[in-house]
């Protein structure tokens, strides 16, 4: 098959907050993918280029969003995926992985775990290994994003983006440079207990986290990839970090407005214009990416409120 998987997603102007705060907030609409995040960008670039050289067996370590676009890719590509899931990944998610064709093995307390054990399996049976963020593949795809807002807005003053393993942040910063916003401002967001981003760009190197100790656990990477903070050095980057609460209140704000459920993870970019409008003048255009999760069950985000 050889059209794309993944769609073309709408930017919407937020009315809601230009009434309340005089302010321009575009938020980019990956929440509306069929995987219902961004992810599936990159694994279809990734897929189809290994897919293309032969290779049939693929295999993932995930906290289940990444997992879980590689097994929808993989499902109507026609390639065998394994997807290595910690512990803290939920049921919920497991299922919908498997819903998939794709085989779930649950291995580890962490992320970082499961990635060390999902590379040696990959290493004995010569699967293709997949990790969820660390590609210049994915980087490539992702950066699709930028190449469609560059086409539905003009270049905005500022990009909000949360962070997990940097992934979609280097692609977010290839897109840019592929289209000319350079000038543009990069304020990337992170829950206080998964701040690898904020701690390795405050210390110029990378930092490994002792642990994760957020809901958003797609964020929970103890080390972010190296090349996002390379790319990071050459642009106007801003780094933040948000409460769990305000990741998780502003996920419910979101769904006022929408009609939509995202992940904590994808809360974290929110919360900017919704509870950090000073970081925001009233002149300015800014671009939200809201980049989704499937991750994420109405009744869990209840019992955490």
């Amino acid at each position: 098959m050889d059209h794309k998987l993944y769609i073309e997603t709408p930017i919407y102007s937020s009315h809601k907050l230009k009434r309340e705060q005089q302010k321009n907030i575009f938020y980019k609409l990956d929440c509306y993918q069929p995987t219902g995040s961004f992810k599936i960008r990159g694994m279809e670039e990734l897929c189809r280029f290994h897919f293309e050289k032969g290779k049939k067996n693929f295999i993932a370590s995930s906290g289940g969003n990444a997992g879980y676009s590689l097994a929808y890719v993989g499902k109507h590509i026609g390639v065998k995926v394994k997807v290595v899931v910690p512990k803290t990944t939920s049921a919920f998610m497991i299922n919908k992985i498997a819903n998939l064709g794709a085989e779930v093995e649950v291995y580890g307390n962490v992320w970082d775990e499961a990635h060390r054990y999902a590379q040696k399996i990959s290493e004995e049976t010569g699967a293709v290994y997949v990790s969820p963020f660390d590609d210049p593949l994915l980087w490539k795809g992702h950066s699709t994003i930028i190449d469609e807002c560059a086409k539905q807005i003009q270049q905005p003053d500022k990009i909000v983006v949360s962070v997990g393993g940097g992934g979609l942040l280097c692609g977010i910063f290839e897109g840019m440079k592929k289209n000319g916003w350079k000038s543009t401002q990069v304020i990337t967001t992170e829950t206080t207990g998964a701040a690898s981003f904020y701690k390795s760009w405050q210390a110029k190197e990378i930092i490994e986290l002792e642990e994760i100790s957020s809901i958003a656990t797609s964020l929970g990477a103890k080390k972010i990839a190296e090349k996002s903070l390379e790319l990071a050095s050459h642009f106007n980057v801003k780094p933040i970090t948000v409460s769990d609460k305000e990741a998780i209140d502003a996920s419910f704000n979101f769904l006022d407005e929408y009609n939509v459920i995202v992940e904590p993870a994808c809360g974290a970019a929110l919360s900017v214009p919704y509870f950090y409008p000073e970081l925001i003048t009233e002149n300015e255009t800014v671009l939200v990416i809201v980049c989704g999760g499937a991750n994420t069950e109405i009744k869990t985000l209840l019992s955490k409120k």
